[in-house]
């Protein structure tokens, strides 16, 4: 497996945000039972970065908290059997692992929201880890039974990896 972590702007987590990424990440990856190894990335930018990135990507011109870009092509969320029988493209050609996807997660918002539902700086960027890597899974929370699963999956993988809200 292959994480690759970026900053795009000054970081102002007092934690081991990297430790706490690839912790919450590989935790995803073995609690779903992803198949292959894994190539994910993770971005740490500003709120004026993710903006830019939510116009050009989604044509919303506004700042969000977590961007989620899926690079594989789900039927059913958390099913990963069709990847027996993808092409090559799914996978990266030098390590031959899959091309899970890209997260990109604004550090404004982690201090901004976690200081507004008051629990630690820590849940809350464990919390959008988690979330964006069940969309890089598939799943969404469009439909209200989808957003229900999403959120009672959310709450289990952080319960296991004892994130809980203060």
């Amino acid at each position: 497996m292959s994480i690759a972590i970026a900053a795009e702007c000054g970081i102002p987590f007092t934690f081991d945000y990297k430790e706490l990424a690839e912790r919450v990440i590989e935790h995803c990856l073995r609690r779903e039972k992803f198949p292959y190894e894994a190539e994910i990335s993770l971005t740490i930018t500003d709120d004026e970065g993710i903006r830019s990135l939510n116009s050009t990507y989604r044509g919303i011109d506004a700042s969000t908290d977590v961007l989620s870009f899926p690079l594989l092509s789900y039927d059913t969320p958390g099913d990963f059997d069709f990847l027996m029988n993808e092409p090559e493209d799914d996978f990266n050609p030098d390590t031959g692992e899959a091309l899970l996807g890209d997260i990109v997660i604004s550090a404004d918002h982690v201090l901004a929201q976690a200081s507004e539902y008051g629990h630690s700086e820590e849940r809350e960027f464990a919390f959008l880890i988690v979330h964006s890597m069940l969309h890089l899974f598939g799943y969404d929370h469009i439909e209200e039974a989808d957003a229900a699963q999403m959120q009672k999956r959310q709450r289990m993988l952080l319960e296991e990896l004892g994130i809980l809200r203060d």
